[in-house]
């Protein structure tokens, strides 16, 4: 899922907190498509509607200091929601508060899912 865009309230100054931004979210996840290949059917596969609407949840209704956070919530709601086996998050913040011209400043984690037994 590419180029998601949100409004949130994510940031280390107050006017960021205050007045909220634009973020941007990419998501990869990693599974078997042998089953919903040959079934055809929504629910062997990840419901890709509910992962937006996750997402989004993480965006909107939390706060965080940081992208590198948000990245981490977003991560571990998706790996606790949905059937994947790993998740990669990037998330880009356009017009980032630097001294300094540049697009956005964007962060990249991968995660696994971690087993429990």
């Amino acid at each position: 899922m590419k180029n998601m865009v949100f409004y949130g309230y994510h940031g280390v100054s107050e006017t960021e907190k205050e007045l909220g931004g634009k973020f941007e979210v990419d998501l990869e996840m990693s599974r078997s498509l042998q089953s919903p290949g040959a079934s055809d059917k929504l629910i062997d596969t990840v419901d890709y509607e509910a992962v937006y609407k996750s997402v989004n949840a993480c965006v909107r209704e939390h706060k965080h200091y940081l992208i590198e956070s948000l990245a981490e919530d977003i991560s571990a709601v998706i790996l606790k929601q949905f059937p994947v086996k790993k998740v990669t998050v990037r998330v880009r913040k356009p017009n980032a508060p630097v001294s300094g011209v540049l697009d956005s400043v964007e962060v990249e984690i991968h995660r696994p899912v971690i087993s429990h037994d």
